[in-house]
């Protein structure tokens, strides 16, 4: 630079952004977004039996598990600090309403017992609530014809929504998790839990649930894919405006919720960010899904990717988009600094 030559206040060479990333202490002394474990939810996925834990194949490193199984994940997370368990129940039977979601001895409410039992209110015990994987057709609540085809009954669903509710709830489970996207259930779920004494209980809605394409291996992880058609009658169309994610996070919160959700994470990072940004004192929790988990790690099985790298970068964006709650496979790993 020639000697006559002022720097300009707030410019090159004065400013040198590159000062706050030479020296890795730096970089970690300004860092403002964590990945911190109480603040991440491990999804388990059960069935019925002893000593059952079954590999499932397009998600490495997630199984089902009897409950026994469920007990020893619960020990190792609880030494961890993850936040709390979701919990998916696979029932023995299926039928067309999903009667073991609605049994006091169903799998879902067996599960809740053993978990709350193990957790010692160490981690929260929350569970999902819906109908796609006690249903033999797949889908999430009673069908019913709609312009000459079999689809939801929303209505008639809204019942089996509020009394698969109480079922959670009298087993102890500490937050329920509505995931069907069907209109009225926080509503449903919310007027059941108060008119039964059990107004403490926080709701956390899937409030802008798509219908994604990333679900895949779940549905072999739940035995839930559809046995016709698909859930884009109810569930948001990935291609519609994003107003469309912000009224139905308002109408959810209107009829009680206590945090939101948005599903899946990694590609709806726009919507995140808008939903923190219009309702900014309200908890917000984002779902990084299986197909989300299963490409990371068949990338890095391939040595195409550094998974660890990749794993925390994913998650710092989701939490840096606004996510104060993570549902994550990675939960234990993260944790335990693994990856």
């Amino acid at each position: 630079m020639p000697q006559n030559d002022t720097p300009q206040p707030g410019t090159f060479p004065v400013v040198r952004m590159r000062r706050l990333r030479y020296n890795k202490l730096v970089r970690e002394l300004v860092q403002e977004t964590s990945i911190p474990p109480d603040k991440l939810i491990y999804p388990l996925f059960l069935r019925s039996g002893q000593g059952i834990r079954v590999p499932i194949g397009s998600m490495p490193g997630v199984f089902q598990l009897s409950l026994d199984e469920m007990v020893r994940e619960i020990e190792e997370l609880k030494s961890l600090g993850i936040g709390g368990v979701l919990l998916f129940g696979i029932p023995d039977t299926k039928d067309a309403c999903g009667s073991d979601a609605l049994n006091s001895q169903g799998i879902i409410a067996q599960a809740v017992r053993a978990a709350k039992d193990a957790a010692q209110e160490k981690l929260l015990v929350i569970t999902d609530l819906c109908f796609c994987e006690y249903t033999d057709h797949g889908h999430c609540g009673i069908l019913t014809e709609i312009a000459g085809h079999a689809d939801v009954d929303n209505d008639a669903t809204l019942k089996m929504i509020a009394d698969q509710a109480l079922v959670h709830a009298e087993a102890g489970a500490d937050m329920i998790a509505p995931s069907g996207m069907i209109d009225g259930m926080i509503g449903a779920v919310r007027g059941i839990l108060d008119r039964n004494r059990f107004e403490h209980l926080p709701v956390m809605s899937y409030a802008a649930k798509y219908a994604s394409g990333f679900y895949g291996p779940f549905r072999d992880a739940a035995e839930s894919a559809p046995q016709f058609g698909d859930r884009r009658s109810y569930q948001m169309d990935p291609a519609a405006a994003a107003e469309q994610a912000l009224r139905e996070v308002e109408l959810d919160l209107a009829e009680g919720a206590d945090i939101v959700m948005v599903k899946p994470a990694m590609v709806y990072l726009d919507i995140m960010r808008m939903v923190r940004e219009r309702f900014p004192n309200v908890p917000l929790a984002a779902y990084n899904v299986s197909g989300e988990y299963s490409m990371v790690k068949a990338a890095a099985e391939r040595g195409w990717i550094d998974e660890s790298r990749i794993v925390r970068e994913t998650l710092t964006a989701i939490r840096r988009a606004g996510a104060n709650i993570i549902i994550t496979y990675w939960a234990k790993d993260i944790a335990a600094g693994n990856v």
